[in-house]
Protein backbone atom coordinates (compact mmCIF):
# COMPACT_ATOMS: atom_id res chain seq x y z
CA UNK A 1 0.00 0.00 0.00
CA UNK A 2 1.47 3.17 -0.69
CA UNK A 3 -0.62 7.06 0.17
CA UNK A 4 -1.07 9.28 -3.13
CA UNK A 5 -0.41 12.65 -1.75
CA UNK A 6 -2.30 14.62 -4.32
CA UNK A 7 -5.21 16.74 -3.32
CA UNK A 8 -6.31 17.38 -6.80
CA UNK A 9 -7.10 13.68 -7.57
CA UNK A 10 -9.08 13.17 -4.66
CA UNK A 11 -11.34 16.13 -5.31
CA UNK A 12 -11.72 14.53 -8.61
CA UNK A 13 -12.39 11.00 -7.54
CA UNK A 14 -15.12 12.67 -4.90
CA UNK A 15 -16.89 14.84 -8.13
CA UNK A 16 -17.04 11.46 -10.34
CA UNK A 17 -18.28 9.40 -7.58
CA UNK A 18 -20.60 11.88 -6.24
CA UNK A 19 -18.65 11.68 -2.76
CA UNK A 20 -18.32 15.51 -2.45
CA UNK A 21 -21.66 15.91 -0.92
CA UNK A 22 -21.41 13.43 1.66
CA UNK A 23 -17.67 13.48 2.84
CA UNK A 24 -18.42 17.61 3.62
CA UNK A 25 -15.96 19.67 5.92
CA UNK A 26 -13.53 17.50 8.49
CA UNK A 27 -14.81 14.40 7.31
CA UNK A 28 -13.72 15.20 3.35
CA UNK A 29 -10.51 16.94 4.85
CA UNK A 30 -8.89 14.25 6.56
CA UNK A 31 -9.54 11.68 3.35
CA UNK A 32 -6.75 9.96 1.76
CA UNK A 33 -5.62 8.00 -1.50
CA UNK A 34 -4.09 4.91 -1.48
CA UNK A 35 -2.72 2.52 -4.19
CA UNK A 36 -2.68 -1.20 -4.24
CA UNK A 37 -0.99 -3.17 -6.46
CA UNK A 38 -2.63 -6.33 -8.02
CA UNK A 39 -2.21 -9.20 -5.67
CA UNK A 40 -1.48 -7.01 -2.87
CA UNK A 41 -4.31 -7.36 0.35
CA UNK A 42 -6.20 -4.52 1.78
CA UNK A 43 -6.97 -6.09 4.75
CA UNK A 44 -7.08 -10.37 6.19
CA UNK A 45 -10.05 -11.74 8.04
CA UNK A 46 -9.26 -11.32 11.47
CA UNK A 47 -7.42 -8.12 10.73
CA UNK A 48 -8.05 -5.36 13.62
CA UNK A 49 -10.53 -2.49 11.46
CA UNK A 50 -9.59 1.07 11.90
CA UNK A 51 -10.09 2.62 8.57
CA UNK A 52 -13.17 2.78 6.27
CA UNK A 53 -12.14 2.71 2.58
CA UNK A 54 -13.76 3.39 -0.34
CA UNK A 55 -13.05 1.75 -4.33
CA UNK A 56 -12.76 4.39 -6.67
CA UNK A 57 -10.21 2.60 -9.28
CA UNK A 58 -10.14 -0.77 -10.17
CA UNK A 59 -11.28 -4.59 -8.96
CA UNK A 60 -11.56 -6.42 -5.67
CA UNK A 61 -12.32 -10.00 -4.61
CA UNK A 62 -13.92 -11.02 -1.50
CA UNK A 63 -13.57 -14.23 0.20
CA UNK A 64 -14.29 -15.85 3.19
CA UNK A 65 -12.76 -18.65 5.60
CA UNK A 66 -15.43 -21.42 6.26
CA UNK A 67 -15.13 -23.07 10.07
CA UNK A 68 -13.69 -26.34 8.36
CA UNK A 69 -10.72 -23.87 7.09
CA UNK A 70 -12.00 -23.50 3.06
CA UNK A 71 -12.21 -20.19 1.40
CA UNK A 72 -15.12 -19.39 -0.48
CA UNK A 73 -15.78 -16.61 -3.08
CA UNK A 74 -18.28 -14.09 -1.86
CA UNK A 75 -17.83 -11.43 -4.56
CA UNK A 76 -15.51 -9.15 -7.12
CA UNK A 77 -16.09 -5.68 -6.41
CA UNK A 78 -15.57 -2.66 -8.54
CA UNK A 79 -16.86 1.11 -7.95
CA UNK A 80 -18.22 2.16 -5.61
CA UNK A 81 -17.65 -0.30 -2.96
CA UNK A 82 -17.01 0.10 0.75
CA UNK A 83 -14.44 -1.92 2.93
CA UNK A 84 -14.80 -1.67 6.69
CA UNK A 85 -18.34 -0.09 6.79
CA UNK A 86 -19.92 -3.43 8.33
CA UNK A 87 -16.90 -3.21 10.90
CA UNK A 88 -17.13 0.37 11.92
CA UNK A 89 -20.74 -0.06 12.58
CA UNK A 90 -20.50 -3.13 14.35
CA UNK A 91 -16.62 -2.13 16.01
CA UNK A 92 -15.69 -5.56 15.15
CA UNK A 93 -12.53 -6.87 13.35
CA UNK A 94 -12.41 -7.52 9.64
CA UNK A 95 -15.35 -10.02 8.64
CA UNK A 96 -13.37 -10.91 4.76
CA UNK A 97 -10.51 -11.12 3.27
CA UNK A 98 -9.98 -8.43 0.31
CA UNK A 99 -7.36 -8.71 -2.08
CA UNK A 100 -6.72 -6.39 -5.20
CA UNK A 101 -6.91 -8.15 -8.51
CA UNK A 102 -6.39 -5.18 -10.99
CA UNK A 103 -4.27 -1.92 -9.66
CA UNK A 104 -6.58 -0.70 -7.21
CA UNK A 105 -6.60 3.10 -5.85
CA UNK A 106 -9.00 3.56 -2.53
CA UNK A 107 -10.13 6.67 -0.91
CA UNK A 108 -9.34 5.91 2.86
CA UNK A 109 -10.49 7.59 6.17
CA UNK A 110 -10.06 6.42 9.49
CA UNK A 111 -12.60 5.36 12.41
CA UNK A 112 -11.52 7.92 14.87
CA UNK A 113 -12.51 10.97 12.22
CA UNK A 114 -15.32 9.21 11.38
CA UNK A 115 -16.61 8.84 14.75
CA UNK A 116 -16.05 12.43 15.65
CA UNK A 117 -17.45 14.17 12.66
CA UNK A 118 -19.85 11.65 11.15
CA UNK A 119 -21.90 9.84 13.56
CA UNK A 120 -24.86 12.94 13.28
CA UNK A 121 -23.93 13.71 9.72
CA UNK A 122 -27.07 12.48 7.75
CA UNK A 123 -26.06 12.81 4.79
CA UNK A 124 -23.08 9.83 5.41
CA UNK A 125 -25.18 7.96 7.50
CA UNK A 126 -27.42 7.45 4.91
CA UNK A 127 -25.06 6.37 2.60
CA UNK A 128 -23.73 4.02 4.87
CA UNK A 129 -27.08 2.52 5.12
CA UNK A 130 -27.59 1.96 1.71
CA UNK A 131 -24.53 0.63 0.77
CA UNK A 132 -24.22 -2.13 3.97
CA UNK A 133 -28.05 -3.20 2.90
CA UNK A 134 -27.39 -3.37 -0.55
CA UNK A 135 -24.38 -5.54 0.31
CA UNK A 136 -25.95 -8.10 2.46
CA UNK A 137 -28.98 -8.36 0.21
CA UNK A 138 -26.51 -9.71 -2.64
CA UNK A 139 -24.74 -12.05 -0.21
CA UNK A 140 -27.44 -13.49 0.75
CA UNK A 141 -28.76 -14.05 -2.50
CA UNK A 142 -25.11 -15.03 -4.22
CA UNK A 143 -25.15 -17.87 -1.27
CA UNK A 144 -28.23 -19.01 -1.89
CA UNK A 145 -27.53 -19.41 -5.52
CA UNK A 146 -23.78 -19.91 -5.94
CA UNK A 147 -23.66 -23.82 -5.42
CA UNK A 148 -26.97 -24.13 -7.46
CA UNK A 149 -25.06 -23.81 -10.69
CA UNK A 150 -22.79 -26.04 -12.19
CA UNK A 151 -19.03 -25.68 -12.23
CA UNK A 152 -18.73 -24.77 -15.61
CA UNK A 153 -20.50 -21.47 -14.70
CA UNK A 154 -18.60 -21.11 -11.56
CA UNK A 155 -15.48 -21.19 -13.58
CA UNK A 156 -16.23 -19.29 -16.55
CA UNK A 157 -17.64 -16.23 -13.94
CA UNK A 158 -14.29 -16.37 -11.57
CA UNK A 159 -12.19 -16.60 -15.24
CA UNK A 160 -13.72 -13.82 -16.51
CA UNK A 161 -13.39 -11.76 -12.98
CA UNK A 162 -9.92 -12.40 -12.41
CA UNK A 163 -8.72 -11.78 -15.89
CA UNK A 164 -10.70 -8.42 -16.55
CA UNK A 165 -12.05 -4.98 -15.32
CA UNK A 166 -14.58 -2.84 -16.83
CA UNK A 167 -13.41 0.29 -15.22
CA UNK A 168 -9.51 -0.82 -16.99
CA UNK A 169 -9.37 -1.61 -20.30
CA UNK A 170 -6.05 -2.09 -20.48
CA UNK A 171 -5.78 -4.98 -17.85
CA UNK A 172 -6.32 -8.38 -18.67
CA UNK A 173 -4.75 -10.86 -16.11
CA UNK A 174 -3.58 -14.39 -15.86
CA UNK A 175 -4.31 -17.14 -13.28
CA UNK A 176 -1.19 -19.13 -12.67
CA UNK A 177 -1.76 -22.79 -12.66
CA UNK A 178 -0.19 -23.42 -9.16
CA UNK A 179 -3.64 -21.55 -7.64
CA UNK A 180 -6.02 -24.18 -9.16
CA UNK A 181 -6.28 -25.70 -5.85
CA UNK A 182 -7.22 -22.48 -4.31
CA UNK A 183 -9.40 -21.69 -7.33
CA UNK A 184 -11.20 -24.86 -6.72
CA UNK A 185 -11.58 -24.28 -2.92
CA UNK A 186 -13.32 -20.72 -4.06
CA UNK A 187 -15.66 -21.39 -6.40
CA UNK A 188 -16.62 -24.56 -3.71
CA UNK A 189 -15.44 -28.07 -5.92
CA UNK A 190 -12.76 -30.16 -6.13
CA UNK A 191 -9.54 -30.11 -7.60
CA UNK A 192 -9.88 -32.98 -9.92
CA UNK A 193 -13.42 -31.67 -10.73
CA UNK A 194 -11.76 -28.09 -11.63
CA UNK A 195 -9.07 -29.83 -13.90
CA UNK A 196 -11.64 -32.05 -15.77
CA UNK A 197 -13.66 -28.95 -16.71
CA UNK A 198 -10.37 -26.47 -17.81
CA UNK A 199 -9.78 -29.35 -19.99
CA UNK A 200 -12.98 -28.68 -21.61
CA UNK A 201 -12.34 -25.39 -22.06
CA UNK A 202 -9.18 -25.65 -23.50
CA UNK A 203 -10.61 -28.45 -26.14
CA UNK A 204 -12.98 -25.87 -26.74
CA UNK A 205 -10.71 -23.30 -27.52
CA UNK A 206 -12.32 -20.86 -24.23
CA UNK A 207 -8.46 -21.03 -22.36
CA UNK A 208 -5.12 -21.98 -23.01
CA UNK A 209 -2.89 -23.49 -20.52
CA UNK A 210 0.84 -22.36 -21.43
CA UNK A 211 3.79 -21.72 -19.67
CA UNK A 212 2.30 -22.41 -16.11
CA UNK A 213 -0.46 -19.82 -17.12
CA UNK A 214 -3.92 -20.12 -18.24
CA UNK A 215 -4.85 -17.92 -20.66
CA UNK A 216 -8.80 -16.41 -21.53
CA UNK A 217 -8.46 -17.54 -25.29
CA UNK A 218 -12.68 -16.52 -25.93
CA UNK A 219 -14.16 -14.12 -23.54
CA UNK A 220 -17.16 -13.89 -25.77
CA UNK A 221 -17.68 -17.67 -25.42
CA UNK A 222 -16.50 -18.05 -21.89
CA UNK A 223 -19.27 -15.07 -21.21
CA UNK A 224 -21.49 -17.49 -23.08
CA UNK A 225 -20.64 -20.64 -20.62
CA UNK A 226 -21.24 -17.77 -17.55
CA UNK A 227 -24.38 -16.43 -18.79
CA UNK A 228 -24.07 -13.87 -16.49
CA UNK A 229 -21.07 -13.69 -14.10
CA UNK A 230 -22.50 -14.51 -10.56
CA UNK A 231 -19.74 -12.86 -8.68
CA UNK A 232 -20.47 -9.54 -10.04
Amino acid sequence: MKEIKDRQQIDSYMKDQQLDAIFTGPLGEHLSLYSFDQGEYICSKGDPSGTLYILVKGKLKIYTTTAEGKTLIISFKTPLELIGDVEYIQGTEMINTVEAVSPVHMLGISYVWLQKHGKNNPALLQFLLEIITLKFYRKSDFLSLNLMHPVEVRLASYLLSISYDESDPSFTGQLKTINLVDTANFIGTSYRHLNRVLQKFCRDGLTERSKGLILVKDRKGLSAVAHRNIYE
